[in-house]
């Protein structure tokens, strides 16, 4: 029987995989030293591409380790990569007013309200009770 490709995984799920390995070393890690991570079933060459993928990306930062380098990512879990993708986002667009008005007013009352929170006005006065972005600079209206 000949030889059935294997399937391909998702998109990111490779990265995942080697940043789920970095953050759980705590200490800068070679691509043999992730290959080893994830149990050898990687080639190292994928593994050093991945990680060069990342660097490019701003997700992991990198020193020489002889003749190779060594990699440690520059957010420590899920959210903080959540969070570094939302601002490359953000800053990939010129009017920031606009975007930021537009992503407020699709959030859900309780995703306001936990922004509001952390942004230190809980309980804003000028707003209208009940009015989905009232008061949000750039007229975030819409829901």
């Amino acid at each position: 029987m000949p030889d059935v490709p294997s399937a391909r995984r998702p998109a990111g799920e490779l990265e995942a995989e080697v940043l789920a390995a970095l953050w759980s070393a705590r200490q800068p890690m070679t691509p043999q030293d992730v290959q080893a991570a994830l149990g050898g079933d990687l080639a190292r060459t994928t593994i050093a591409t991945i990680l060069a993928r990342l660097f490019d990306k701003g997700t992991v930062e990198r020193t020489r380790a002889g003749r190779a380098y060594a990699y440690t990512p520059t957010v420590q879990d899920t959210a903080g990569l959540a969070a570094r993708r939302m601002h490359t986002e953000l800053g990939r667009e010129a009017d920031r007013s606009t975007v930021l008005a537009r992503f407020v007013s699709d959030l859900s009352t309780e995703d306001e309200q936990l922004l509001r929170e952390l942004l230190g006005d809980s309980n804003p006065e000028a707003d209208a009770p009940g009015t989905p972005g009232a008061g949000i600079p750039g007229g975030a209206t819409g829901r």
